[in-house]
């Protein structure tokens, strides 16, 4: 059930607040290799792109509601939110962490296994009206300040190209997520219906959504918030979130 524009229910009580003109996120479906996904795009010069984990407390959110509902006590609210990088059993991320500044967990270059560590993994960042996806030695070795970023992996697009260990016919599949960022600077998430492989969601992003750059967030607990489309994932505890966040009109 959509959280906004409509009233928000906070414990057993609905609170109604005013929109103007609600921010919207603007999702559409998209069809490639066979498959369907949900794509929803954003301009970072005048969209509020932002990373959390935790609340003022120090517990993390784990929920969606969790997080609109911070939000509200600022008078804010989420447009869209989505996972937004792995993270270890407690929640806390795997890599590069930074919230408003603050960096709260460093860029992890440790060998290991999984999907982060297949190299090259990636960094996501907001800084100054723009954002970007860069691979984490290349985020390391540009000396960034943004003010939100998040680490996971492995990278999907890297400067046009496919991670090389990606394979056409690979029976791995899951439901998988992603953001990337348009050669006009637009990001753009993504998010599966169904299990896809890794190389149909990588050319999705660069043959489709026009991404020379382009991050894996996930897979199988993906999650998406978009209240325009009526989806709003609660099935998993989150670590991170990429969140786009509005004002209420006062």
């Amino acid at each position: 059930m959509p959280l906004f524009p409509k009233p928000v229910l906070v414990g057993a009580a609905w609170l109604s607040t005013s929109l103007a003109e609600p921010a919207l996120a603007a999702c559409r479906e998209v069809s490639h290799l066979g498959e369907e996904y949900i794509a929803c795009s954003f301009d970072p010069a005048s969209s509020d792109i932002r990373l959390y984990n935790k609340d003022q407390a120090g517990v993390p959110f784990k929920t969606f509601k969790a997080l609109s509902l911070e939000l509200r006590h600022r008078d804010e609210y989420l447009v869209f939110a989505m996972n937004g990088g792995m993270y270890h059993e407690d929640l806390s991320p795997v890599g590069l962490h930074i919230e408003e500044g603050a960096e709260q967990t460093p860029l992890n270059t440790n060998p290991g296994w999984g999907n982060f560590h297949m190299l090259p993994n990636g960094v996501f960042y907001v800084a100054d009206g723009k954002a970007g996806v860069m691979a984490a030695e290349a985020y390391s070795a540009a000396g960034m300040t943004p003010r939100f970023a998040t680490q996971s992996g492995p990278m999907l697009v890297i400067d046009g190209a496919l991670h090389p260990r990606f394979l056409p016919k690979s029976d791995s599949q899951k439901t998988r997520n992603g953001v990337g960022v348009t050669s006009s600077g637009e990001v753009v998430f993504a998010v599966s219906k169904r299990p896809v492989r890794f190389h149909d969601f990588a050319t999705l992003f660069r043959d489709e959504l026009g991404c020379p750059n382009a991050l894996f967030l996930d897979g199988t607990i993906s999650s998406l918030y978009a209240p325009e489309i009526e989806r709003h994932d609660r099935l998993f505890p989150l670590g991170p979130i990429i969140a786009v966040v509005a004002r209420f009109a006062q």
